[in-house]
């Protein structure tokens, strides 16, 4: 990984590149700068930054709109500071309006991200696999993508809109919401919690000829499929929004637990601190260090 002082290659036509590739990409999640680089480092050519573990890293609550678009846009910052490769961010539901919209599409691009996702959420929203979701009025929904689009100051960066009508009205309705999107501009179409594989089908057949996401939640609403079958579907994009996040915490626990019951941590899964260093990239830092000094 590069330093800081290295130049980076333009992410927004890098992830335009890879959208365009015949094999659907996967985007892991990350929730802060450490868990993007980790990504980066697996060999992954982007990252996700999802707004449920966001809630969670930062706030240590569920994703139900406690954020505001100022505390997801820093983090996106600092994230896509961490990583060469492209760094996709939820965007929620744009934190308001369609002018909102515009502002933060504005503040994102200046952040850095190749890509944002917005939804159609009402405002507070909550996690797009949680019971209960409303959504706001179609003509409304549309309006906030086209602000989107039409925001941007890089024609590269790439707008997703994400319905999650399919809960509220069922799969149909979430398919013609999203062909509303794709004529109001929208890079990337995302029918969000499809509940069965018949569903997820559909929503590939009525969408072909649109990048499509695939939004892979372990323990969600969706019924699962093997990967070989979302790309058989077409999909472009694949979120894992939350493996990291789950991960990281099942580690973390079974540590806490080995810490508590024994009053030491031999035997508990981690790293060394010295590899640690090597993964956060002190190397690099003590080689601009050297080459800088007076």
């Amino acid at each position: 990984m590069s330093s800081f002082v290295a130049p980076r290659p333009n992410p927004r036509a890098r992830l335009r590149e890879l959208l365009a590739a015949p094999t659907p990409l996967i985007a892991p999640g990350a929730y802060d700068a450490l868990s993007a680089r980790l990504v980066q480092q697996a060999g992954f050519d982007v990252v996700y930054m999802t707004g449920f573990g966001t809630s969670a890293s930062l706030l240590g609550r569920p994703d139900v709109g406690l954020l505001g678009g100022a505390e997801m846009t820093d983090n996106a910052r600092r994230m896509a500071q961490a990583v060469d490769v492209p760094l996709i961010a939820d965007a929620d539901t744009g934190y308001g309006n369609a002018l909102n919209v515009v502002r933060t599409v504005r503040e994102y691009e200046q952040a850095g991200i190749a890509g944002l996702q917005l939804e159609d959420q009402v405002s507070p929203k909550r996690c797009g696999h949680m019971a209960g979701k409303a959504v706001i009025d179609v003509e409304e929904a549309v309006a906030k993508v086209r602000a989107a689009v039409a925001a941007r100051t890089d024609p590269d960066l790439v707008v997703i809109a994400r319905t999650d009508v399919a809960q509220v009205e069922g799969t149909r309705a979430a398919i013609d919401r999203a062909l509303r999107f794709a004529d109001a501009g929208a890079d990337v179409l995302f029918v969000e919690a499809p509940r069965t594989a018949e569903d997820v089908e559909l929503v590939a057949t009525e969408l072909a000829g649109h990048h499509l996401l695939f939004n892979w939640v372990e323990g969600g609403q969706t019924e699962g499929l093997t990967m070989d079958r979302v790309a058989e579907l077409g999909f472009s994009l694949v979120l894992f929004p939350i493996s990291t996040l789950l991960a990281a915490t099942h580690a973390m626990q079974a540590a806490l637990s080995t810490l508590k019951q024994t009053s030491s941590t031999a035997g508990a899964p981690m790293g060394d601190f010295d590899g640690f260093l090597q993964t956060i990239g002190l190397p690099e830092l003590r080689a601009d260090e050297a080459r800088f000094a007076t």
